[in-house]
């Protein structure tokens, strides 16, 4: 008799499904590892730990727009852009404005493409695949040319203590930041109809288009939301090397698929998890910090993490034999 088989007779146990909970295990184990491989190394310093959650907060922010994303149906490759070109947008504007006109102008940006994007998915029906592969590479050209591939500095304290280098009765920014965006969006996709209707649509759009959901208007906003946590996330960026450059956000898309992907959420769209995406977005930066602290070669953190990554891919969304 099966393991599977053996739960199914236990009451409760054979409502769970293990590999929900595969990232957890999967976390606690590899944090036990550095701990103590890792313990003279100030691995488990206050410091470190609260280190990790902040490098982490941008990718945090885009997992949990991805997670909507991908639930729904649909992908985002645009984001690593977006996140330059909304850091971008608002340091430019900060150098001859007040700093809040420089956020609205970030997030703007962001709105911008999320309804670009949206549009040409929603309304002209193209797969959102190519669309937004297409603006990722038209993005990072503008990105390029929009300040001559020169850095942009941030020199207001206020706009950097808020969003990057203060703190918050000792408790830094990033951490705040992470923390309220992913309360806020695990209630939106958990307790609300926006949520449940993005469920529904990933799951199956005609029976969500019976059921009465604007699929084209659901899949537009859900797009939207997507590139503005990206604009947020460059906004972060900004704040915390007080600084913008057109290669910020340029290595994260596959850091935030990966997050999510591990952390729950199925690229086929109908089932997801924020707080899954947070677990896979802080395994990825431990897994970073931990590697580094080990002494090991770039190409050696790279083999490393994709391995563990692959072992968890594996055995979170293996597909059921048919």
């Amino acid at each position: 008799m099966s393991v599977q088989s053996s739960l199914r007779r236990v009451p409760l146990l054979g409502r769970l499904d293990p590999s929900a909970y595969v990232v957890y295990v999967g976390f606690l184990l590899i944090f036990a590892v550095f701990a103590v491989v890792l313990r003279d190394d100030g691995f488990l310093t206050t410091s470190n730990l609260l280190n990790i959650v902040q490098q982490t907060a941008p990718v945090t922010i885009m997992a949990i727009g991805m997670v909507y994303v991908l639930t729904a149906g649909e992908i985002d490759l645009s984001v690593g852009s977006v996140v330059a070109i909304s850091a971008l947008t608002a340091a430019v504007v900060m150098r001859e404005h007040h700093w809040v006109l420089g956020v609205v102008a970030g997030l703007g940006a962001g709105a911008v493409i999320g309804l670009v994007n949206g549009t040409l998915v929603a309304y002209v029906r193209l797969p959102s695949f190519l669309v937004t592969l297409a603006t990722m590479g038209l993005l990072a050209g503008v990105a390029r040319w929009m300040t001559n591939l020169q850095s942009v500095p941030v020199t207001d304290a206020t706009f950097t203590g808020l969003f990057g280098s203060g703190s918050l009765f000792g408790i830094p920014s990033l951490v705040i930041w992470t923390a309220v965006a992913v309360a806020i969006g695990h209630y939106v996709y958990r307790e609300t109809r926006f949520g449940a209707h993005v469920l529904a649509t990933g799951d199956n759009p005609r029976a969500a288009r019976a059921a009465g959901i604007k699929v084209d208007r659901l899949r537009l906003k859900v797009l939207v939301l997507g590139s503005m946590c990206a604009a947020l996330a460059g906004l972060l960026y900004l704040g915390r090397i007080q600084g913008a450059r057109y290669t910020l956000g340029e290595t994260d898309l596959l850091t935030v698929i990966a997050a999510v992907i591990v952390g729950g959420t199925r690229l086929t769209g109908g089932t997801g998890t924020v707080v899954g995406a947070l677990v896979g977005s802080l395994l990825m930066g431990m897994l970073n910090n931990g590697l580094i602290l080990m002494g090991l070669a770039v190409s050696e953190q790279m083999i490393v993490r994709g391995l563990i990554i692959l072992a968890a891919v594996a055995l979170t969304l293996r597909e059921p034999q048919r």
